[in-house]
């Protein structure tokens, strides 16, 4: 009896105080997108008296309708459209620049990149009325270009910090043996690098992605056309024609945030090896 005791695990507090904060955080996490996934199967009167149950009555009808309907497919084009765009341009963008601070010393390059994260001290509703003047004299005015472009000068700050922390823990060792036997600094970057950093690549991708989803400020002033509006400004106009029907506006936002939940959990295994990378020495 004393040796199994003596083997036993003692009691942590502060493992299960960890593990009621998390399930704690889950909740006010879950709770909110399950209330607004359930309400878009129940009917307007069975809401407003049943808001967080379960639906006695299943209205499948309210997704469905949603599902086949035009307006709904073309507001996720064009969310699909404007992400994609803001996520490859930050990519590419960000991953050149992050090599360079990482890798290549040249004169100012601290300084530039103090000045690059200055970046995150301002917020794009601070610079709406510029940046539209700058994309009206661009011609991008209520284009896809329009909204995206801004996205990626705003998200750039952020992706290049995360990228260079990536870069500068792969073995320096590499980089000189690969400049020794010819390669370039493009080569090296190209082969070596970017297959390397794959989860960082992933993380920056989702962030980007996800904000760029969820925008609402900059189509608002950028786009003009109802044809060109991601969903923020589409579930706008759709709760302006079906105001008092919050259990359809509930189903639509089901829908629409549907493709980040799922973006999000297939690149999870990614994002977390991304932003974890480099944590741990020796």
């Amino acid at each position: 009896m004393s040796s199994v005791d003596a083997t036993r695990t003692p009691f942590d507090p502060a493992v299960l105080f960890k593990a009621l904060f998390l399930a704690l955080v889950a909740v006010f996490v879950l709770v909110p997108l399950l209330a607004t996934l359930l309400g878009g199967f129940k009917s307007l009167g069975e809401l407003r008296v049943n808001p967080f149950g379960l639906p006695q009555h299943w209205e499948w009808q309210n997704y469905a309708d949603i599902l086949f309907s035009v307006r709904y497919w073309q507001l996720l084009r064009n969310s699909l459209i404007i992400s994609s765009l803001a996520v490859a341009l930050t990519l590419i963008v960000a991953s050149m620049a992050a090599f360079t601070f990482a890798h290549i010393k040249f004169y100012g390059s601290s300084m530039l990149l103090s000045y690059l994260t200055l970046g995150l001290l301002f917020p794009a509703a601070t610079a709406v009325l510029p940046l539209f003047i700058k994309v009206r004299d661009l011609g991008l005015l209520d284009t896809y270009f329009g909204v995206a472009l801004p996205q990626v000068a705003f998200s750039l700050a952020m992706s290049v910090l995360l990228l260079r922390r990536f870069f500068k823990d792969i073995p320096y060792e590499l980089l000189e043996a690969a400049l020794v036997d010819g390669c370039s600094y493009i080569k090296f970057f190209r082969y070596v690098t970017l297959p390397l950093s794959r989860p960082i690549l992933a993380t920056v991708g989702t962030i980007t992605f996800v904000n760029s989803w969820n925008a609402y400020l900059l189509p608002l002033v950028m786009l003009n056309t109802d044809a060109l509006y991601p969903w923020p400004l589409g579930i706008m106009v759709y709760q302006g024609e079906y105001s008092s029907e919050w259990h359809l506006i509930l189903a639509f936002i089901t829908l629409t945030i549907l493709p980040t939940i799922l973006l999000f959990l297939l690149a999870q295994k990614h994002i977390v090896a991304g932003l974890t990378a480099g944590a741990v020495k020796g």
